[in-house]
């Protein structure tokens, strides 16, 4: 696969800037050629030798060889013991630089406007505060329907497709810790009428988002509200947002492949990926092909 097709797919694109009204500015023919090459390497997420890195940029070796020897001079590639060639110490302090200037929430935004506008559904962004799964952003569907979410409303980790998401990647200690103020939730354990305890099968469908990345609410605990719910990664590998979709029962599809579910997994993609998870990303880019 070339790194121009991963480029397009990831969202990582490169500035040409050129506008319509604007005069094409000079470049340096032989540096975007180099960045072909760093485009491949973040596009698949692992050290590449040389030849399986040049033939990813569409590239032959010798031609890419001369670059990589400069990338490693600048400090933007070096070696592995094996010889594969893999990000440098530029690179890592550049990728931080970047990371810490990412406010995700407001990264997700335009994900959640483009959602509610794209499936016609109201769309939601939650993170996990203090005292649970928090909806931070709620863009409601053209056509009325009955959410009972709210800005700041605080989700069951049991009952609802937000917190189970959340719960499915949380450390067995921390979970156990959260479980304890349910009741405090939205369709928390031990209020409105429910169990004290998860389910029997709480712990088989954890492990089934962690496989999917992905989870449904179906006519529960709102009736009449269908949810879908997918993860977004950091770069260490936590969920740090889940953005959800929900409408009424029957008014779309809540499958894993369904448009709408794959319009939101391929948001959740993008915004991984620009959170710097790189090995998660690709496999859910792998999954929405």
């Amino acid at each position: 696969m070339s790194a121009t097709h991963n480029r397009s797919e990831s969202g990582v694109a490169r500035d040409d800037s050129v506008s319509a009204n604007a005069k094409p500015q000079r470049g340096i023919q032989a540096l975007e050629s180099t960045g072909v090459l760093l485009e491949a390497l973040v596009a698949a997420g692992r050290p590449l030798p040389l030849n399986a890195l040049a033939r990813d940029a569409g590239m032959a070796p010798a031609k890419a060889h001369p670059h990589l020897v400069s990338l490693q001079r600048a400090g933007l590639l070096s070696r592995d013991a094996n010889g594969n060639f893999e990000a440098g110490g530029l690179s890592l302090a550049l990728g931080l630089m970047a990371l810490q200037r990412l406010s995700p929430t407001g990264e997700a935004e335009p994900e959640i406007l483009a959602l509610a506008q794209a499936t016609g559904l109201s769309a939601a962004m939650a993170v996990l505060g203090p005292v649970g799964p928090t909806v931070v952003r709620l863009e409601e569907a053209m056509r009325p329907q009955h959410v009972s979410l709210r800005i700041g409303t605080v989700l069951s980790l049991v009952n609802t497709a937000i917190g189970r998401t959340f719960a499915a990647f949380l450390p067995t200690p921390v979970l156990d810790g959260m479980l304890g103020q349910e009741p405090v939730r939205m369709a928390g354990l031990g209020a409105e009428g429910h169990a004290a305890t998860p389910p029997a099968d709480y712990g088989v469908r954890l492990t089934a988002i962690r496989d999917r990345r992905f989870d449904t609410a179906l006519s529960n605990p709102v009736p009449g509200i269908d949810t879908i719910a997918v993860p977004v990664f950091d770069h260490t590998g936590e969920v740090i947002l889940v953005l959800a979709l929900m409408g009424s029962s029957g008014s779309f599809e809540t499958s894993f492949d369904a448009a709408p579910s794959q319009a939101l997994r391929a948001a959740a993609h993008r915004l991984s990926w620009r959170f710097g998870a790189v090995g998660r990303a690709r496999g859910m880019a792998d999954e929405l092909r």
